[in-house]
């Protein structure tokens, strides 16, 4: 019931800074330096991207009459804006495959590590502020994802692949902040950094799939049970998320994110000096 419990915790923490701008494998891995999961740690670095499954459901779900890009009525089979919308969100993912994927082990070696997390948590938590201050009097270019051109989505792109490397930087903190720094607007950039989400999640959750299942590492009950309950967590709790940042970027900007993000990676500097030093 313990480890459960535990899942619970995780999937609550995931479905919330997955979609907020403050990093959600940071906050994962900061969580399991106080609450550990009693598994390998194979499945662990499994179940800390696997567990996205859930939250990325949650988009599929409220936004599904957004991508689908089939008409089952009469008329026309494609929908013609949601397919131009679809290579949009390919060119957007192009960085992330062709150089996230194959040194995904490598990053996660290199910088999963508190420092990484609280410096990234600060740069991109002072990075929205200095936006927000220049964007104050300037109305977006591109007020819609029909708006945002293929160039522009490509260099969103690159902003992505720096949080698939860094973890703190967070996947919709980064790509938002790439967004709003090209002229998109907040409602444009957070829809758009969600679909981004759907295939790179998708794709990443079976490449680790893959990987942890040609490594013949055998899974008890409890494991799987913990992945379910972390997922159906995420998803609910992820539904919720969604439609609050939503509303909430109606009528103010990013900056109470920000903030939070700097006063994170601050206290977890200090955290860490302190028991390094005890």
């Amino acid at each position: 019931m313990a480890e459960i419990l535990k899942a619970v915790l995780f999937g609550v923490v995931e479905g919330i800074t997955e979609w907020l701008p403050i990093s959600s494998t940071g906050h994962m891995i900061l969580l399991e330096e106080f609450v550990q999961l009693d598994v390998t740690p194979e499945f662990w670095s499994m179940f800390l991207v696997v567990i996205q499954l859930g939250a990325i459901m949650a988009v599929v779900m409220l936004y599904w009459n957004r991508i689908f890009p089939f008409r089952l009525g009469g008329g026309s089979l494609i929908r013609k804006d949601v397919f131009s919308m679809w290579i949009k969100v390919i060119v957007g993912c192009i960085p992330a495959v062709v150089v996230g994927l194959p040194f995904d082990d490598l990053f996660e070696e290199l910088f999963y590590n508190y420092w990484s997390i609280a410096i990234a948590l600060i740069v991109f938590g002072i990075a929205f502020i200095l936006i927000e201050n220049r964007n104050q009097r300037k109305r977006p270019k591109m007020k819609n994802i029909g708006q945002i051109t293929l160039p522009v989505a490509f260099v969103i792109g690159i902003f992505q692949l720096i949080a698939g490397i860094f973890p703190g930087t967070s996947r919709s903190g980064s790509t938002i902040v790439g967004a709003l720094l090209l002229g998109v607007s907040r409602t444009a950039a957070a829809e758009f950094t969600f679909f981004m989400a759907i295939p790179v999640m998708f794709g990443a959750s079976l490449l680790k799939i893959v990987k942890f299942a040609l490594e013949g590492v055998s899974v008890s009950g409890m494991e799987w049970a913990i992945l379910a309950v972390g997922c159906i967590v995420a998803f609910v709790v992820s539904v919720i998320v969604i439609r609050f940042l939503m509303d909430y970027i109606k009528r103010h900007n990013f900056k109470v994110f920000a903030w939070y993000r700097i006063v994170l990676g601050v206290l977890v500097l200090a955290y860490f000096m302190v028991v390094n030093r005890a």
